[in-house]
């Protein structure tokens, strides 16, 4: 084939790709609405609660597990299942501590993934922008919690969640950088969005701010979207490598 047929063959390719995904997903979409249609502020914690919020996250998972295939399991999907378990424990707020660890597991699991060679074409760890965004990232990070420090000494269980929310704004911040060194946009965005939502939850929990209206709204919205965009960027990179082999046959 020549330049032209190829080029024509490459979009007719990542055009069924992209619907084939885009089909894949709508259990993920439907399972969101679901969960904004049932969720009221007043709702008592349950199991049926806990597998409403948690189920779009789960299918986010399987949708990465079809793609990426087995690989995955220590990878995104894993992080995915762990965030599906924090889900859950968030549900009940004594388990709040329970949830952060999940989560963190799954900040983990997502640093290990963009450092692999699968996202080797975006990266270029010694870009100057790369770094500087990184580090007012952390900067960020370290502000934000010296700034909520005096409220986390306030809290019933402070010598337990004073350490451990210094150890999870590092890891999601480490996080956060690790996306960006990736330059894949989506992975990027979605690294972004779960920081602004766990910053806006973390507000409301440990009562920085006045009762925000419709704050778990936004923290629900830019959490599901956190999730979607890592796992669309996960697919993606995988999409970029296969074709990639494609061409060199």
């Amino acid at each position: 084939m020549d330049i032209l047929e190829t080029d024509a063959f490459d979009r007719r390719q990542k055009r069924n790709m992209s619907c084939a995904l885009l089909l894949s997903l709508l259990p993920f979409f439907l399972s969101t609405a679901v969960f904004f249609y049932l969720w009221t502020p007043d709702s008592s914690p349950s199991i049926m609660s806990a597998g409403v919020k948690s189920a779009p996250t789960v299918l986010l998972a399987a949708v990465v597990l079809r793609w990426n295939g087995g690989q995955s399991v220590l990878g995104v999907m894993g992080g995915l299942l762990f965030s599906a378990v924090g889900d859950c424990c968030l549900v009940w707020p004594e388990l709040f501590v329970h949830g952060m660890g999940a989560f963190a597991v799954a900040h983990l699991l997502y640093s290990f993934t963009f450092l692999s060679s699968r996202y080797t074409p975006y990266s270029s760890s010694s870009s100057f922008w790369t770094c500087f965004l990184s580090l007012i990232l952390f900067m960020v990070g370290g502000g934000f919690y010296i700034y909520t420090y005096p409220f986390l000494q306030k809290a019933p269980d402070s010598d337990v969640l004073v350490p451990a929310v210094g150890v999870y704004v590092f890891l999601i911040s480490l996080m956060g950088a690790l996306a960006i060194r990736t330059r894949n946009m989506t992975t990027m965005l979605g690294s972004l969005s779960f920081i602004v939502s766990d910053l806006s939850l973390a507000l409301q929990v440990f009562k920085v701010t006045a009762p925000i209206e419709h704050g778990h709204i936004v923290v629900m919205v830019t959490y599901y979207l956190a999730q979607l965009l890592i796992a669309v960027g996960d697919v993606n990179a995988v999409e970029k490598d296969d074709f990639a082999k494609w061409k060199r046959s």
